[in-house]
């Protein structure tokens, strides 16, 4: 007896929520873009460079998050039946490989400069990194909230943030320069920001193939879920429990459930029942439970504890 207990899949994606924050981030990243670009060249500075091909790249991250929230809003189809929802995470993926690109540009171009010093303007260098620093310290504290829900917005949080940290490298490095001559300072203030950026990279890729390898959501432990699903009343067993996650604050969950007999007359309750607990204590808001009488597991052919 297969009973489906469904919700609709008209999820509002949490990087949804923060559409209006992420094009605020964009447009003050281009500005920021553009000025760097033009600095890096005027000074001469790999440093402002790298710091410039990550705000592009950042850029280009938050244009890709705004356009994956656009696919996850189209509605479900019978082809699609979760719509585009994923889109969020595959744009994740994508801003992650960007980042390792850009990395292995900066590590070969400061390689060419430690065997070949360029001159560079150290004033220049502050006074540009001065103003990406203090338009990357808006977009951080625009963004902070949203992060903690999405892994989009998280990303791009995440690319504001070390481009921010980035800024101040320069800084640090311009000002070396301009005080003291050393122009090596340049080169090395730029393998340090790909060495920054590296981690966190890898991070977001991490969490990005996570969920797409539909892997169980990392806060839910499946079997304290199967523990708190075998407490309610009548139920005899779980099996066939799976869990993962759709996109950024959608987890989902399906289960076979071995019910008394007694219960099964009243499957509606029961089911009522399962979905507030796991609701209420896993944040599941959406699972498809089927209810069966003990011995009904011989008869389903393949199946996964």
């Amino acid at each position: 007896m297969g009973h489906g207990h469904g919700h609709g899949h008209g999820h509002a994606t949490a990087a949804a929520a923060n559409r209006g924050r992420l094009s605020v981030v964009l447009a003050l990243m281009l500005i920021v873009a553009v000025v760097q670009v033009i600095g890096a060249y005027g000074a001469g500075s790999l440093a402002l460079l790298a710091d410039a091909g990550h705000t592009v790249t950042d850029s280009f991250g938050v244009l890709l998050a705004l356009i994956a929230v656009g696919f996850a809003a189209r509605p479900a189809s019978t082809v699609r039946t979760f719509g585009y929802q994923r889109a969020e995470v595959l744009a994740a993926a994508v801003n992650a490989l960007i980042l390792f690109g850009l990395c292995a540009f900066i590590a070969i171009e400061a390689v060419e400069r430690l065997i070949t010093p360029r001159p560079v303007a150290g004033e220049g260098m502050v006074l540009v990194a001065g103003f990406g620093l203090a338009m990357n310290i808006i977009a951080v504290f625009i963004l902070r909230s949203g992060q903690k829900d999405s892994l989009n917005v998280r990303g791009a949080y995440l690319e504001v943030l070390s481009d921010a940290l980035a800024s101040v490298g320069v800084i640090v490095g311009g000002a070396v320069i301009w005080l003291t001559g050393w122009e090596r300072a340049d080169t090395l203030i730029s393998l340090a920001i790909a060495a920054f950026i590296v981690p966190r990279a890898w991070s977001l890729l991490r969490e990005a193939v996570h969920v797409l390898l539909e892997a169980a959501p990392r806060n839910v432990d499946l079997a304290e879920v199967r523990l708190h699903m075998l407490r309610q009343p009548g139920v005899l067993d779980v099996h066939d429990l799976h869990a993962w996650t759709i996109t950024s604050g959608i987890p989902v969950m399906s289960a076979h459930v071995v019910v008394e007999e007694g219960r099964l007359a009243d499957a509606g309750r029961m089911l009522d029942e399962l979905h507030a607990c796991l609701s209420g204590h896993f944040d599941v808001e959406h699972s498809t439970l089927q209810l069966e009488p003990a011995g009904h597991a011989d008869h389903e052919g393949a199946r996964h504890d």
